[in-house]
């Protein structure tokens, strides 16, 4: 499937986003490894989600999906069944490292499996760790997919961990921070950035305690909890994380709506700021400072961007954006914001186009280890728009014209790089088509219809 943009009017009004797909993933595994009944309102239905809910099924949980609406039976810490056959993570690195954590918590024998692509993601960031507390876990030679775990004795648990993550990586985090509700004590992880710390918070909200420190060596000094400081160049550790364990081993269920997507927000926001007279609003948005990275590049390139808080929901701060059309100018991102805005690579590339002057982004070479490598990906599709893009190590060098040429591109089997391009196409001087544009379903599927109803010109073909 392609897509085919041309030119647009402004794009005007106001819209709603599928639920984020970070706090999905977590709360369908964790639900799962809570007891009771659990209710998540606004799941994301995508590409993304559908591997892992067909995998809590090969574990023995029940769930069921009413429309956006999720309803899992939580199977508890140790009541996950061996699968019969490998678990299927498709595309999605979060799926399987995620996943991970949770069945070695859960103390079952499992094998995950994916796609090609997901085979040559890195593994060795979760295998070592997992190891050091214990776990059987083996992978390829090259620490690569499939994944093997092999069960817990019975009555057995963990040794409780101290370690320092050598790249700021919420997926990561996240796995251990799960595999450690089986240790045998309190755990501390270290990351040299505060990565996005979903986890942490819904963790809090299941009565586990997951705490903030300012130092592992003076743990009595606590940070407020949800309240990241502002990032500091590694190697000085920015953030550790202590997480206890509940004696009972019992997390409780969830009840909660999730905020929209801040990831899938971008792609709208961008697409308001490059289309002359545009003006959208976005409502009910996650709004983690951990994820906002991208806002605040935007705000300092010029955007028109009004952003406003309007209440917590369940730990997560949710607001409005209204984005209006604004003459972008170039400017430099570091490593320090990277993380914050780790999957928004691709559409910040597009307003670069459309700013004037040079845009230089570094410390981003986790770009390289995406569903493509973004890094080199972007840069190639943007040159066949008729963008100035070079590519670096670890990042990109955009020299702005205001303006994008247009033309013909691939999606590389990217959804944010196939969304971001079809953005690039809004207002561009000619039209731009975007070749495999389906795996904009992995994330976002309403993308195109969303558009549509906001004004886009861009229209679906075989």
């Amino acid at each position: 499937m392609k897509l085919v943009v041309t030119p647009s009017h402004p794009l005007v009004g106001q819209t709603s986003l599928p639920g984020d797909k970070s706090l999905s993933h977590r709360a369908a595994i964790l639900a799962a490894l809570a007891e009771g009944e659990s209710r998540v309102e606004n799941f994301l239905v995508g590409g993304v989600t559908r591997p892992l809910l067909n995998a809590l099924t090969s574990l023995g949980v029940a769930w069921a999906l009413h429309r956006d609406t999720l309803m899992i039976s939580g199977a508890g810490l140790r009541g996950f069944q061996t699968p019969a056959a490998a678990l299927d993570c498709g595309n999605s690195a979060t799926t399987m490292r995620l996943l991970a954590g949770a069945l070695a918590a859960g103390g079952i024998s499992a094998t995950l499996d994916g796609s090609p692509g997901l085979r040559r993601r890195p593994m060795r960031r979760i295998i070592t760790p997992l190891r050091a507390m214990g776990v059987q876990i083996t992978a390829s030679p090259q620490d690569t997919a499939p994944l093997h775990l092999t069960a817990r004795p019975a009555g057995q648990w963990y040794k409780a961990l101290e370690y320092t993550l050598p790249v700021a990586s919420a997926q990561v985090k996240s796995c251990l921070l799960l595999a450690a509700l089986a240790a045998d004590g309190p755990s501390i992880l270290g990351e040299p950035v505060a990565s996005r710390d979903h986890t942490e918070r819904m963790l809090r909200s299941m009565g586990v305690s997951v705490e903030t420190l300012a130092s592992p060596l003076s743990p009595e000094r606590l940070l407020k909890t949800g309240s990241p400081q502002d990032p500091i160049e590694p190697p000085k550790l920015q953030n550790y994380i202590r997480i206890t364990p509940p004696a009972s081993r019992r997390l409780q269920p969830l009840n909660l709506c999730l905020p929209g997507d801040i990831s899938s927000a971008a792609f709208l926001i961008v697409a308001a700021l490059i289309t002359p007279g545009s003006e959208i609003a976005l409502q009910e948005v996650l709004l983690n400072p951990t994820r906002s990275g991208l806002l605040d590049v935007l705000l300092e390139m010029g955007a028109d961007l009004s952003i406003r808080v309007t209440e917590e929901r369940h730990g997560e701060p949710v607001g409005n954006i209204l984005a209006r059309y604004s003459r972008l100018h170039g400017v430099e991102v570091d490593g320090c914001v990277a993380v914050r805005m780790i999957d928004e690579f691709p559409i910040l590339a597009v307003a670069a186009a459309y700013a004037t002057g040079k845009t230089v982004v570094r410390g981003a070479g986790e770009l390289r280890y995406k569903e493509s490598d973004r890094i080199a990906a972007l840069c190639q599709e943007l040159r066949a728009l008729g963008v100035e893009a070079l590519e670096t190590v670890d990042g990109f060098i955009i020299h702005g014209k205001g303006y994008v040429p247009g033309g013909e591109v691939q999606s590389h089997a990217d959804h944010r790089l196939a969304m971001a391009l079809a953005v690039a196409g809004l207002a561009s001087r000619q039209r731009v088509v975007v070749h495999q544009a389906q795996w904009i379903d992995e994330s976002f599927p309403a993308f195109v219809p969303t558009l549509q109803s906001l004004g886009a010109s861009v229209r679906q073909e075989a």
